[in-house]
């Protein structure tokens, strides 16, 4: 089985997208693991908030480094940390060519009454070095419309070699297993299609334009050639 990491970024603002998110992928697995590879969804939800020799947080770039596939959502503001975890992926993918990036804005009504001027000025900070590295987020304006796009960029992906699927020996015919179990059985041969006879244990048929002497155990003569027919 290949196991394929998804790290998985976002603000807990967007929780329910996240949420979401894990679901689609489930359902993907339905679909891939039959094939052959597993989708693991990594989350900072998954880490235990125990005391790290370091921070924390550092675990949670270690495990970015460590992903095939780094997937972010934001939304009205972009966390230090989530930040953090994404120039981690980056720098990671420079160095290696992975992980993948895949990166998620939603574009969806928001009451501007709450919004937070902190808030805003990371979110437009962050569209900023996007800007610089010459990458442009995808827009979604809800959870179906996300799901559908990462289903259609986990098939891209699998498409250039991102997943090697597990190939199925090709199943023997039913008509085929039949005559193998026949034969095998030695009972006879077994008979398939309109012009096709079966015969018993040790039978033999001789159709066409045959002569001479057949020895088939007990030697059986033919006779001449007929002579042919004229035009």
């Amino acid at each position: 089985m290949v196991i394929k990491k998804i790290f998985l970024a976002s603000s807990a603002e967007l929780k329910a997208d996240r949420d979401a998110f894990e679901v689609a992928v489930c359902r993907k697995n339905k679909e891939w693991i039959k094939r052959g590879v597993f989708l693991e969804v990594v989350m900072w939800e998954d880490f235990l908030d125990v005391m790290s020799r370091t921070r924390l947080q550092d675990e949670y770039n270690r495990a970015v480094r460590e992903c095939d596939l780094f997937v972010m959502l934001f939304w009205t503001k972009v966390g230090k940390y989530t930040t953090e975890e994404f120039e981690a992926a980056f720098k990671q993918f420079q160095a290696t060519q992975k992980p993948f990036l895949l990166i998620y804005l939603k574009d969806a009504p928001i009451q501007t009454g709450s919004i937070d001027e902190d808030d805003l000025m990371s979110l437009l900070a962050f569209k900023k070095k996007l800007n610089s590295l010459g990458h442009f987020p995808t827009h979604y304006e809800n959870k179906d419309r996300l799901e559908n796009h990462f289903n259609r960029q986990l098939e891209k992906l699998a498409a250039n070699g991102f997943v090697e699927f597990k190939r199925d020996p090709s199943p023997v015919p039913t008509r085929a297993r039949a005559s193998l179990k026949a034969n095998n059985a030695g009972s006879g041969a077994a008979a398939a299609g309109n012009d096709s006879t079966a015969v018993g244990k040790r039978g033999v048929i001789i159709r066409g334009d045959n002569h001479g002497d057949i020895n088939t155990g007990t030697q059986v003569n033919l006779g001449s050639k007929p002579r042919r027919e004229t035009d």
